[in-house]
């Protein structure tokens, strides 16, 4: 069979078009012709991604379209005579954007439009969550199901040790608590640093707020993020930005992270959250959208959103080792769920339906 998969853009580093790398591995050793077409390529990615345009991209068995924003792949893909699947990895809420980029709220607008389109053009509509799921099926999508990300943990846990980085963030003893993600308005970075107050007021003031990924997706947002760090006078090397990394770095930040913090309001799936729990980093979410779904019940999720009461399970998490004993546990049992082997299930049950 062939199952080609089409992705609007290919990016190292990108969740989407690494899974979808993962996924064209395993069907290759399933049996299965399969590649991967995207509009855009980064350059070191040209000769593993083919052009969107090559003729063999609309010759698939199957043809898996990994839908996160608008593009012309949309309409293209609803022209396909049959073996169309959806994979929606959901598309962030403009109003999140109101305020800080016009564009990127335009183009929110247009990307839940464009996905509407597809309702009655499409043999199978998955998710990758079941957030994602219930939304498809909300839309009027039939046929729906769930279809993880699949994840290579072992860029982070087989990746080479950096000493001098290690060296620096061990400095004064402050203990790390760490975010990974693009510094964009849904991820409410905002409420880290609301968060690193109470924490300073109740718990302990040897501490250092870490995030890494990009900073320039929303410029106006961070600049808003940097103007309340001053106007908090927070104090110098608390809050460290770092900008994207290569996967040693990014592997370093997690193993010497204490905790894991995710306070966003939106998320479709949110991949950091499995890379903590593959570095045994215990995990303190804000429980919203579909971070329940990826935890499982693990880590530790709250809900309301009381920044004070987070910054008390902040610290048993940071110092009560039976806690974290515990919680990393139940962190490691639910990574399992996300194995190359419930991924190959999924597959079998796709290609022989």
């Amino acid at each position: 069979m062939i199952v080609n998969q089409w992705v609007p853009a290919a990016h190292k580093g990108d969740a989407i078009g690494d899974s979808a790398r993962r996924v064209r591995g395993l069907l290759r050793e399933m049996g299965h012709e399969s590649n991967l077409y995207a509009m855009t390529i980064d350059d070191d990615l040209r000769g593993d991604v083919i052009p969107w345009t090559d003729t063999s991209a609309r010759k698939g068995d199957l043809t898996i379209f990994h839908f996160a924003l608008v593009s012309p792949m949309t309409a293209e893909f609803a022209k396909l005579p049959s073996g169309r699947v959806l994979q929606y990895h959901n598309v962030t809420p403009a109003h999140f954007f109101a305020g800080y980029d016009a564009a990127i709220y335009r183009l929110a607008m247009l990307g839940r439009e464009d996905l509407k389109s597809l309702v009655g053009h499409t043999d199978r509509a998955l998710g990758d969550s079941e957030y994602n799921r219930q939304e498809l099926a909300d839309l009027g999508f039939t046929n729906t199901g769930v279809f993880p990300i699949a994840i290579d943990t072992g860029r982070i846990t087989s990746a080479p040790r950096r000493p001098a980085l290690e060296d620096i963030l061990s400095e004064n003893g402050w203990l790390n608590f760490l975010f990974v993600g693009r510094i964009v308005p849904n991820k409410k970075i905002e409420d880290h640093i609301k968060l690193a107050e109470h924490y300073k007021r109740y718990v302990d003031e040897q501490y250092r707020f870490i995030f890494v990924g990009r900073t320039d997706a929303t410029p106006k947002y961070y600049a808003a993020i940097r103007a309340m760090l001053e106007r908090y006078r927070m104090p110098e090397g608390r809050f460290i930005f770092t900008g994207p990394v290569p996967d040693e770095d990014l592997a370093t930040y997690y193993r010497t992270a204490s905790v894991y913090i995710s306070l966003s309001e939106h998320e479709g799936f949110c991949v950091p959250l499995l890379e903590a729990m593959a570095a045994d980093v215990p995990v303190l979410a804000y429980s919203s959208t579909a971070v329940p779904d990826t935890l499982g019940g693990a880590g530790v999720q709250f809900a309301p959103k009381d920044l004070e009461y987070a910054a008390e399970l902040l610290g048993e998490l940071a110092y009560n080792d039976d806690l974290r004993t515990q919680v990393i546990a139940r962190q490691r049992a639910r990574l399992a769920d996300f194995g190359d082997d419930r991924i190959r299930k999924e597959l079998e049950r796709l290609t022989s339906s």
